[in-house]
């Protein structure tokens, strides 16, 4: 490996893993002095990266549940000439990220094809919250695991899972852009307070969110008639999104461009948040908040069998305590979401506490002393050239 570059097989599933890839790419680059070269599948970012991807990203996309018969074949035929495709390759690493339901199919495979391969999960799966089991079944395919979260490592050793590292999340690429500048940090202290709404990405859970979270408001502007409201909207939801908060009592900006958030999140006082990522990107930003989330009775039953964590918020997980109010299920109501708020938009001791939590992130997820897309890749170089043939 030393006389001749890199050899790097890439294996994204999905947008958020093409995102990731395409850093990875670059950092590979950098830590190598350009001796590594690419293949496997991505999509546009990885392309622009100088990936060839084997093919569209888009073939592995399911819309609904309903088209999952209808799409299985073609899935399953890209599994197959993935890991075929990896194991004619012989890398010096197959590196799989994210999107566990595809790119594990694909490192099983290999793995029984082709046992001497280096095989690197980028992303690990959230085995410490949900279905643990898989974290024991990962060490049959997977050598060794690039966490995100820095909690990550030590939840996979205690499950029986591969041996992890952790080398930073993606949000810390993005402080910048989320924190305020002076003006901005003087714009979350002054009337009206800007109160960020998201209520998620999903059709699914805009149809349990975006009602309550609109009775929420609602109490809201009865104590602060002139609260500024933004809600937050992936583009393909958006005309849903300003339909449904056109019945809100007050006026709503529905933010949809990526500067639009970032700005939001700069400029917001308090948050009401569907739980999920965003509550990380939010507590980085530094904006307190209340995070809810609602199913259906099945999805809350299937939940409550395989769902094992103290805490279904991110922020919390990650900081190890509950420093945000979540409220879920039946405690996902109007009231209960207004009267958590209403003192995070007011200087009161419940949004000082929160504040001084999320304080504490920087040294808990290294921000600013660890760049994790350079730290992936300098993780990826020394497995590699540590590995020997099996």
């Amino acid at each position: 490996m030393s006389d001749t570059p890199l050899h790097v097989f890439l294996v994204a599933g999905e947008e958020s893993g093409d995102r990731l890839g395409s850093a990875l790419m670059r950092a590979l680059r950098e830590v190598t002095g350009g001796a590594v070269r690419f293949s496997g599948v991505g999509g546009r970012d990885m392309a622009e990266a100088g990936l060839r991807s084997l093919f569209p990203l888009g073939d592995l996309a399911i819309v609904g549940i309903t088209s999952i018969p209808r799409r299985l074949p073609q899935l399953l035929r890209r599994i197959r000439e993935t890991a075929d495709a990896a194991i004619a390759a012989r890398p010096d690493v197959l590196v799989v990220i994210d999107s566990p339901e595809f790119t594990h199919r694909v490192a099983r495979r290999v793995r029984a094809q082709a046992p001497g391969m280096l095989i690197v999960d980028y992303v690990c799966p959230s085995v410490w919250a949900w279905r643990p089991w898989r974290a024991r079944a990962m060490r049959r395919y997977v050598d060794h695991v690039l966490a995100l979260l820095p909690f990550e490592p030590k939840a996979l050793q205690e499950l029986g899972g591969p041996p992890a590292s952790f080398v930073g999340h993606p949000i810390a690429d993005r402080v910048a852009d989320i924190r305020p500048d002076a003006a901005e940090a003087a714009r979350r202290e002054a009337a009206p307070p800007v109160l960020l709404v998201m209520p998620g990405s999903r059709s699914g859970e805009l149809n349990f969110m975006l009602p309550v979270f609109g009775e929420t408001v609602t109490r809201l502007q009865r104590s602060i008639p002139d609260i500024d409201v933004a809600v937050l909207a992936v583009p393909h939801l958006a005309r849903r999104v300003r339909a449904a908060v056109a019945t809100w009592p007050v006026p709503v900006r529905v933010l949809v461009e990526p500067g639009e958030r970032n700005e939001a999140m700069r400029t917001a006082r308090a948050a009401l948040v569907k739980s999920g990522t965003g509550t990380l990107e939010l507590a980085v930003a530094g904006v307190p908040m209340v995070a809810a989330y609602k199913v259906g009775r099945v999805e809350e039953m299937v939940a409550r069998l395989l769902i094992r964590t103290s805490s279904f918020i991110l922020a919390n997980l990650v900081l190890g305590e509950r420093a945000v109010p979540e409220l879920l299920q039946g405690d996902c109501t109007s009231d209960k979401l207004a009267a958590a708020l209403l003192p995070l938009l007011r200087e009161t001791p419940d949004r000082q506490a929160q504040l001084a939590a999320f304080a504490r992130l920087d040294t808990i997820m290294q921000i600013g002393t660890l760049s994790p897309s350079r730290s992936a890749a300098a993780r990826v170089l020394a497995l590699a050239k540590a590995h020997q043939p099996r």
